[in-house]
């Protein structure tokens, strides 16, 4: 297909961007892998020091999410005028971004301040990395699968996580902008 070789040629770019990231990350003091010395392919408890630091946790999910968020705003914003393959690499910049922002001493702050997140420390280079993919794994299910199935998907993930980890992307946007002291505490139930 002409669309997934032409998709594959911008791969290198997101790789590019993926380990400025990585370095940028490494400068800024984050460690390649989590202190504990354990190097796992999940963490599942969002209470345990691995959170955030091993390749996938239960907020993969809401980076999933990113990708499908970032596909539509691109999608309308850009349309047809811009391939799929360049929007893919603006969504790596994009996430990107965000990766190294959220690794910053002025989000990390932020996070143990006013969210359920008290001992965040920042993601391992290795959860980060694993976030931006886990981005680019939902904007490519977004640009395949159909719109209704898409957002239907996005809001029962969100749900899902809200009963979960009693955390999602939507709770997660409005602790770090607006801090709701009611919904911390009921986070915060165990």
């Amino acid at each position: 297909m002409k669309s997934e070789s032409s998709m594959r040629r911008y791969l290198p770019l997101c790789l590019a961007i993926m380990i400025v990231t990585a370095v940028l990350e490494y400068s800024m003091g984050r460690l390649p892998f989590c202190k504990c010395g354990t190097i796992a392919l999940w963490s599942g408890n969002i209470w345990s020091n691995q959170n955030s630091q091993q390749l996938a946790d239960p907020y993969t999910f809401s980076h999933i999410l990113h990708g499908v968020l970032f596909y539509g705003i691109l999608w309308l914003t850009l349309g047809k005028r811009t391939s799929a393959g360049m929007r893919l690499v603006l969504a790596v910049l994009f996430e990107s971004g965000w990766e190294v922002l959220e690794n910053s001493s002025f989000i990390i702050d932020r996070y143990r301040a006013a969210t359920i997140s008290l001992d965040y420390y920042g993601d391992s280079i290795f959860n980060s990395m694993s976030d931006i993919v886990a981005m680019s794994l939902g904007f490519e299910l977004t640009r395949r699968l159909p719109v209704r199935v898409c957002v239907i998907g996005a809001i029962a993930v969100d749900l899902f996580l809200l009963w979960w980890i009693r955390d999602n992307l939507t709770i997660n946007i409005i602790m770090l902008i607006h801090p709701i002291d009611a919904i911390k505490q009921w986070q915060l139930i165990r």
